[in-house]
């Protein structure tokens, strides 16, 4: 997970639009970044999403209608996100999602680009959220 750096932007502002599924937040350096809901459940920073080293990624499949239920701090570094299918294991730092703003576009195309190459979907292949599976730690 990324810590908080130095003299890097934090919110100012986090708002959660349920209805279209984005979250927007604005930084302290001005910028305003809004996350679909779905873009921050397959990006989730979580062992059970981004593996447990380079190249461990898990791809998630069938988010398209995630939403977000909840959002709580985390001391003054992060928020955790708790979505509509069950998943909250991941801490999103504001470092971090201060860089997923930035590389959003990047980091979507290459979601699809694997989605597609796994020949999977963005659906939900029963119309309602996926299962979730826990992270068991060992």
């Amino acid at each position: 997970m990324a810590g908080l750096t130095k003299n890097s932007p934090v919110p100012t502002e986090i708002k959660l639009h349920k209805q279209s599924r984005i979250l927007e937040i604005t930084f302290s350096d001005g910028k305003k970044f809004q996350y679909t809901c779905e873009f921050l459940r397959v990006h989730s920073p979580s062992a059970e999403v981004s593996g447990h080293g380079f190249g461990q990624e898990i791809l998630q499949t069938g988010k398209k209608g995630v939403n977000i239920l909840k959002i709580e701090p985390v001391g003054h570094y992060a928020i955790q996100l708790f979505f509509s299918d069950g998943h909250n294991t991941g801490l999103y730092s504001w470092d971090l999602l201060y860089k997923y703003g930035l590389n959003q576009d990047k980091m979507w195309q290459q979601y699809l680009q694997r989605l597609e190459e796994a020949n999977a979907t963005r659906d939900s292949e029963t119309g309602r959220p996926a299962d979730h599976q826990a992270c068991r730690h060992h």
